[in-house]
C-alpha cells in the first residue's frame, strides 16, 4: 500500500473514539504508509437520546449511517461495538475484521450507599445482594428479563446515554445500580467502577459484546487485506456462532436473546443461549459443543434446539 488514504467512520461518543482511534493505531502500525484519519457520523440512536432504544428499531439504529456512509465511499472503514450490528448485512459491505474479545461480561455498577448495603455483611457485591425493590437502570431487554427473572422485586427504569452520562445518573442517585458492559468500562479506563462483573451463568451477555466488527465494502481489495490482520480467528468463530443464533431466532434488540460462546486452544467451541419472556417468568437456555470450524451450524442447531423447547412463544409474547 503505498500512501493509501484511510477514512474510518466513527460515532462520537468516547467509547466509539477509543475504539476508532484504537484501529487507527493498528493500521498504521500494520502498514506505516496508510494515512488514516476518523470521520465522526452522528448515527439514529445517537439523535435520539432520550426514547428507548425498543422503540427506534433497536439493532442498527447504531450503525445504519455508517454503512450508508461505507456506501457512498465517503468513509473506507466502519468501526462498530460488534452486538450494535445486525446479523444480516449487505453483500456489498463485509465485516472483515472481528477483533480478540474484551471481558465479555455484564458489569454491575453501584452507587457508594448501594456498595455498603450489599457489602455490609462482608460479602462481595452481586446482583442477588442487593436490597429489595433497589431500582437499576437499563436500556436492555436482554438485561431487563434476565434481572426480573433473578430478582422479581427490582424496579427497573430505562437508561440512555453514554457511558460518562449512564454514571453520572447512577451517581447522582437516579439508580441504586446500573448494568453496563465490562469491556467499555475497561477500554474507558474506568475498570474501579465495575462493582462485580456478572457471571454469564447468571446473566447470559449480548451477542457479540465486548468485540470490534470492522466493516468494509466487499469489493475494497486493498484495504480488506490490510484490515484483515484484526481478525481474530477464535473470537471470530464465538461471533458467528452468536450471531447465527440470534438470527436464526429472528432477534434483536427488541427481543430478550442472549449468547456466548468461547473457544478453547483445542478449538472446541461451547455456545449457551438463552430466550426469555419480557416479564422474566419464563427463561430458556441450552448449551451446545462443536469444532470452532462449524460455529455458523453451531449456532443454526442451537436456536433449533431451544425453538423446540418454545422460543417462539416467547418470542411472539413481547
Amino acid at each position: 500500500m503505498k500512501n493509501k488514504q484511510l477514512i474510518i467512520g466513527s460515532r462520537g461518543s468516547k467509547l466509539a473514539l477509543w475504539q476508532a482511534e484504537w484501529a487507527k493505531a493498528e493500521l498504521e502500525r500494520l502498514d506505516p504508509r496508510a494515512e488514516v484519519r476518523i470521520e465522526i457520523i452522528k448515527t439514529s440512536g445517537d439523535v435520539m437520546r432520550d426514547v428507548p432504544l425498543a422503540l427506534i428499531g433497536g439493532q442498527g439504529v447504531f450503525t445504519k449511517e455508517l454503512e450508508e456512509a461505507l456506501l457512498a465511499r465517503r468513509i473506507d472503514i466502519a468501526v462498530h461495538s460488534l452486538k450494535d450490528l445486525p446479523t444480516i448485512i449487505r453483500d456489498d459491505l463485509a465485516i472483515t475484521a472481528i477483533t480478540e474479545r474484551e471481558d465479555p461480561r455484564d458489569a454491575l455498577v453501584l452507587r457508594a450507599d448501594a456498595t455498603n448495603a450489599a457489602t455490609s455483611n462482608g460479602g462481595a457485591a452481586s446482583i442477588k445482594g442487593l436490597p429489595i425493590g433497589a431500582c437499576i437502570g437499563t436500556s436492555s431487554l436482554r438485561r431487563l428479563a434476565q434481572l426480573k427473572h433473578l430478582r422479581p422485586d427490582f424496579v427497573i427504569k430505562d437508561l440512555r446515554g453514554n457511558v460518562d452520562t449512564r454514571l453520572r445518573k447512577l451517581d447522582a442517585g437516579d439508580y441504586d445500580a446500573v448494568i453496563l458492559a465490562s469491556a467499555g468500562l475497561r477500554r474507558l479506563g474506568l475498570q474501579h467502577r465495575i462493582s462485580a462483573a456478572v457471571a454469564p451463568e447468571e446473566m447470559l451477555p449480548a451477542v457479540g459484546q465486548g468485540a470490534l466488527g470492522i466493516e468494509t465494502r466487499a469489493d475494497d481489495d486493498v484495504t480488506n487485506a490490510l484490515v484483515a490482520q484484526l481478525n481474530h480467528a477464535p473470537t471470530r468463530a464465538a461471533c458467528i456462532a452468536e450471531r447465527a443464533l440470534l438470527r436464526a431466532l429472528g432477534g434483536g434488540c427488541q427481543v430478550p436473546i442472549a449468547a456466548h460462546a468461547v473457544v478453547d486452544d483445542g478449538g472446541l467451541l461451547r455456545l449457551d443461549g438463552m430466550v426469555a419472556a419480557l416479564s422474566g417468568d419464563a427463561v430458556l437456555r441450552d448449551t451446545l459443543e462443536g469444532d470452532a470450524t462449524e460455529a455458523l451450524s453451531i449456532g443454526e442447531t442451537l436456536a433449533a434446539r431451544l425453538q423446540a423447547r418454545g422460543a417462539d412463544s416467547l418470542i411472539n409474547r413481547l
